[in-house]
């Protein structure tokens, strides 16, 4: 005799909680547009980068390790005014930090475009601002480990340590975390790392980076020149990667990333129809924008008047079965 059949009832996914109300603050440019992609998107590392995300209704995620704690970060913006919410243990911090963020401390009216293609990049994107997050590891750490490896290769390694090693980032939509605080990075043991892909070269230079964390923040006050000799006291973090860590942690508007396998030739293609330029010819020929040299070059990167490729792209290495 066939058994009874009991129906099943159907089962519901639990409601997630809703997001409890954050800090909020409000800020304008006093003069200008405001573009949070432009002025916010060097700080994202890669499509998966699980300190960053931007949703659909336009607004940014991001998380930092501040001083005063872990926290997040909601920006959108409205008519050339930015609405932020942040939580967590730093979340003042991240809103008094919001202004300097988005560029208050810049001066692009001090840009004076040289060359025609300059210009017409400057008059599309004049939202483009140089902001500092006033936090150099979070900028730092991911800086070396983009050191002569392809961008998927790096940011890889990124998601990896920071998902596995930091936290769930406070009041953000699930999967974002807060990146590792000093200690923790110290402790990842050789394996981890090899795991994800970095070499021992890079990840020694975050060790030695993280075990004097406090001397690497004291960078954040200083200006450029000095800050940059101080990232370069350890060894392995060289101009490429003091540049790249400034440009984020300070705004450093003149600071420009020399030892770059293809900037050189980017400007130098825009700029004197040379693709073959090295470091030298770059500089000379941003010399006419010194003092925004960085800015300069990032318009001409936002010109998307780069040469073709000659070469096949760099095959990311898998270090992990080794």
């Amino acid at each position: 005799m066939a058994g009874r059949f009991t129906p099943r009832t159907p089962s519901r996914r639990p409601v997630p909680a809703p997001r409890a109300a954050g800090r909020t603050r409000t800020w304008a440019p006093a003069e200008g547009p405001l573009d949070l992609a432009l002025t916010l998107g060097p700080l994202r590392r890669g499509p998966a980068d699980p300190t960053y995300r931007t949703t659909p209704d336009g607004a940014v995620w991001r998380t930092s390790r501040t001083p005063a704690g872990p926290a997040t970060l909601r920006v959108t913006a409205a008519n050339d005014t930015a609405h932020a919410e942040a939580w967590g243990e730093g979340a003042e911090w991240m809103l008094d930090q919001l202004p300097a963020l988005l560029g208050e401390l810049d001066d692009p009216g001090a840009f004076a475009p040289r060359h025609r293609l300059v210009a017409e990049a400057h008059r599309r994107r004049p939202g483009l601002r140089l902001g500092r997050t006033g936090l150099v590891l979070e900028s730092l750490i991911p800086s070396v480990l983009e050191q002569k490896v392809t961008t998927t290769e790096a940011y890889r390694a990124w998601r990896l340590l920071v998902r596995k090693y930091g936290e769930p980032a406070p009041g953000a939509p699930d999967g974002m975390y807060v990146m590792p605080d000093a200690r923790t990075w110290a402790l990842i043991p050789s394996w981890e790392w090899h795991r994800a892909g970095v070499d021992s070269k890079r990840s020694d230079t975050v060790m030695r980076a993280v075990r004097v964390a406090r001397r690497m923040e004291e960078a954040a006050a200083m200006d450029p020149e000095k800050a940059a000799e101080r990232l370069q006291v350890i060894p392995g973090i060289g101009p490429w990667t003091a540049a790249e860590t400034l440009q984020r942690a300070i705004g450093a508007a003149d600071l420009v990333t020399v030892g770059d396998l293809h900037l050189p030739g980017i400007i130098g293609h825009a700029l004197a129809g040379n693709r073959n330029a090295d470091d030298a010819e770059m500089l000379a020929l941003l010399e006419p924008y010194a003092g925004q040299r960085h800015r300069a070059a990032r318009l001409i990167l936002l010109s998307g008047r780069t040469p073709e490729r000659r070469a096949p792209r760099m095959e990311p290495r898998d270090i992990a079965p080794l």
